[in-house]
């Protein structure tokens, strides 16, 4: 990888410049650190994606093994905080998912691929979420716990404070439509895409023009691609639990 965001960090949704030495895991955790890591990610010359007719699959957990646990095949932890990991990839009637758990800690994963969002600008994914985290709400630093969250970066250099995440989530509380800026870190943007408990246990299929959500947020077209995708879930900021599962996750031409 190049380089590997693992051995920086970000600077939430929540739910990566060096790790500061003084300060504790706890505080990173705490301070956004999921977001100084997906920052310090660089673009690929190559992809990590499975190719399709007119669209780029992230991942579709078909090559993975079923009952595989922990951190999937392909994918890489983070490298702060105490991650549980309680993830498993498992069968249902739609075939593979992803499914995570999250019981007071926040557990991230993410995926370098190179995706021109100009040419694939159509994010899709199906996910489910099973249980919220009580009275989450990424709109506040103290509640800023979400079931499901998908992230996608636009590394820029420096990273720390040029790169561009936006963070398309379920929220226990935001309205659904609502954009705003993460509380922790300028450089992150949050869109609800899903909020509340009325579509729990279902699964759903959603998608985002991710070229005009960034034209909306910046103010301009990208001038870079996609570097990094990655999927979270955190409860730890309200001492709760959480549960959900992914399917598909792909971008597609319009």
């Amino acid at each position: 990888m190049l380089p590997n965001p693992m051995k920086r960090t970000l600077t939430p949704r929540g739910r990566p410049t060096a790790l500061a030495g003084g300060r504790s895991m706890l505080a990173l955790a705490r301070s956004g650190a999921l977001f100084a890591w997906l920052l310090a990610a660089t673009a690929l010359a190559g992809s990590a994606a499975l190719a399709q007719s007119g669209a780029i699959v992230v991942e579709n957990w078909a090559r993975q093994s079923t009952g595989k646990t922990g951190i999937p095949d392909g994918w890489q932890g983070q490298n702060w905080g105490s991650p549980k990991y309680d993830f498993a990839v498992i069968s249902d009637d739609s075939g593979r998912v992803l499914q995570l758990r999250s019981d007071n800690d926040s557990s991230t994963i993410s995926k370098e691929i190179k995706v021109d969002v100009r040419q694939y600008p159509i994010l899709q994914w199906r996910w489910k979420v099973v249980l919220l985290p009580k009275a989450g709400d990424a709109r506040k630093k103290e509640t800023d716990d979400e079931a499901a969250q998908l992230y996608i970066t636009f590394p820029r250099f420096p990273s720390a404070v040029r790169s561009r995440i936006i963070g398309y989530i379920w929220d226990s509380t935001a309205p659904v439509g609502t954009i705003f800026p993460s509380q922790k870190v300028s450089t992150v943007t949050f869109v609800v895409v899903r909020s509340g408990e009325a579509d729990l246990n279902k699964w759903l299929t959603d998608t985002r023009n991710v070229l005009e959500d960034y034209k909306r947020i910046y103010g301009e077209e990208p001038g870079e691609s996609v570097g990094v995708v990655a999927v979270s879930i955190n409860s730890q900021n309200t001492r709760s639990r959480a549960e959900a599962l992914f399917g598909e996750i792909l971008f597609k031409k319009p």
